[in-house]
């Protein structure tokens, strides 16, 4: 069996056979994380199908069961996960319509609104982190050490970004 080659590898000689040897590393950097990312986003979305559930459903949902009372203000689960509003208003209304979460008037301020998990909201979220546990971060095809430096050199990229 021939060994198939890595397209990143080609795009590499590629660069460097235009002349643009002094950024090739920079391109299969952002390559690479790119396309690890179609990867896992694909296992994640494999196993978060059943409960029809995005990533980003998920994550909202999970921040909620995290969060002591099971609410927060939209806009705080905004900055907590990082996304525009508008993003997170458009997963609660797909979670609202599953029954996952319910909006409500905050109790102190009236101009705030709340998003808080249900009791379905909390089991489908409990059930779907024992799924993505056991097939998707229990195994991501790394060994510790793999790992352990590419979360050091993600939070570098994000920390020299201005994303904290």
């Amino acid at each position: 069996m021939t060994e198939r080659l890595d397209p990143i590898a080609l795009a590499r000689e590629n660069w460097t056979e235009a002349g643009w040897s002094d950024v090739a590393d920079g391109m299969v950097a952002v390559t690479s994380v790119m396309r690890a990312h179609q990867i896992l986003l694909a296992r994640v979305e494999t196993s978060l199908r059943p409960y029809d559930l995005s990533f980003s459903r998920y994550e909202l949902l999970r921040l909620l069961a995290f969060s002591r009372t099971g609410s927060m203000p939209i806009t705080k689960a905004s900055d907590r996960l990082q996304v525009h509003v508008t993003s997170v208003t458009h997963a609660i209304r797909r979670l609202e319509a599953n029954g996952l979460v319910r909006r409500a008037p905050h109790p102190t301020d009236g101009r705030t609104t709340l998003v808080e998990i249900t009791d379905i909201g909390r089991s489908t979220v409990e059930d779907a982190t024992t799924t993505l546990n056991r097939d998707v971060f229990s195994d991501v095809g790394m060994d510790d050490a793999e790992i352990s430096g590419l979360v050091t050199a993600i939070h570098s990229l994000r920390h020299h970004n201005g994303d904290f």
